[in-house]
């Protein structure tokens, strides 16, 4: 059995995600967000065109929308108005690449949460989307909260006894691609695997946690 298969298995039981509605009739933009979003762990649904959104909202229990502003058929206000008839509590998120005083009021009026100006970084999307979560009082999955905190507390410690992957893969028999994995959260690590790593880092396996 490969060590991708062994580490499969989920430190904790299923928990529904943060799930995401990305409207925006750029095919590179929708693109993009579902790529980063999708990897920082959100379950996305991206739509571009916006006729479409309010029966996306209507069955689809997002938490967080993601909203261009300039579309043909119906702009962003306009569907943000019909969203709004329908869910008054989804946490949206405006996106424009022209931004103006007009806009921005009337978005706020329609309890937009944020504002996303284009071009925007990736830095910028996770900022906005980070502040929008806390707006709304919501949380990643704890299982995923877990992933990230072992996977930085390793990273950091690796890093002070500047050990790189490759001395940490030879040190615990582990492969340098699944070391990798569980320092970005992308897999989560088997009791097993924390023990050779905490081994290798000369610390106890409990500290990998963190504050968790």
């Amino acid at each position: 059995m490969s060590n991708t298969s062994e580490e499969a298995t989920a430190l904790g039981g299923p928990v529904q995600s943060v799930r995401i509605l990305v409207v925006d009739d750029d095919a590179g933009i929708c693109d993009l967000l579902e790529t980063v979003l999708r990897k920082d762990g959100f379950e996305v649904q991206s739509l571009r065109d916006s006729t479409k959104a309010v029966e996306a909202v209507r069955v689809g229990e997002f938490h967080l929308c993601l909203l261009d502003l300039m579309m043909p058929r119906q702009d962003g206000l306009e569907t943000l108005r019909a969203i709004r008839g329908l869910d008054s509590d989804l946490g949206v998120i405006v996106i424009t690449g022209y931004p103006s005083l007009d806009t921005a009021v009337q978005s706020m009026q329609l309890d937009a949460l944020d504002y996303l100006q284009k071009p925007f970084t990736v830095e910028d999307l996770r900022a906005v989307v980070a502040r929008a979560m806390k707006k709304k009082g919501l949380t990643r999955a704890p299982e995923e909260q877990l992933h990230r905190v072992i996977g930085e507390t390793i990273r950091n410690l690796r890093k002070e006894r500047e050990l790189t992957l490759k001395q940490m893969a030879k040190r615990t028999g582990l492969s340098v691609s699944l070391l990798s994995q569980i320092e970005r959260a992308e897999s989560s690590a088997s009791i097993s695997s924390l023990y050779k790593i905490a081994v290798a880092l000369e610390t106890r396996i409990q500290d990998l946690f963190g504050d968790f």
